[in-house]
């Protein structure tokens, strides 16, 4: 399995990003797809996600409303939508996958792709 983020980058606050996660491997395999964050000197955070019972996405409550976790089986990609960005959205930004659900918590998502910076500014 892998994953391959892409779609970060250097935007205004207030603008709007979509991250996308490439996905190859056993479909079963990914069958959760989870989105993360870390921010410098912080831990690793869980974003949003979808799969398993949370089939229209579960959110975490500082991004609940601004951003939209989505999924294209035709194109094997997972996408995170992200709205009215701030600066405290500064990270680095990981798409994760497991194939049944547990927690939404890091340390139950065992494939991960390489991550891409997201930088808000004010």
């Amino acid at each position: 399995v892998q994953l391959q983020a892409s779609g970060g980058g250097l935007v205004q606050a207030g603008a709007s990003l979509r991250l996308s996660c490439a996905v190859s491997g056993p479909t079963s395999s990914t069958a959760v797809m989870g989105w993360f964050r870390q921010a410098p000197g912080k831990e690793r955070e869980f974003l949003a996600g979808l799969g398993g019972i949370a089939r229209t996405g579960y959110y975490r409550d500082s991004v609940k409303g601004r951003f939209t976790i989505s999924r294209d089986n035709t194109k094997n990609t997972v996408y995170l939508q992200m709205n009215s960005l701030k600066p405290e959205d500064t990270a680095v930004y990981y798409c994760a996958g497991t194939p049944r659900l547990r927690y939404w918590d890091q340390k139950y998502f065992e494939y991960w792709g390489q991550g891409t910076q997201v930088t808000v500014s004010s």
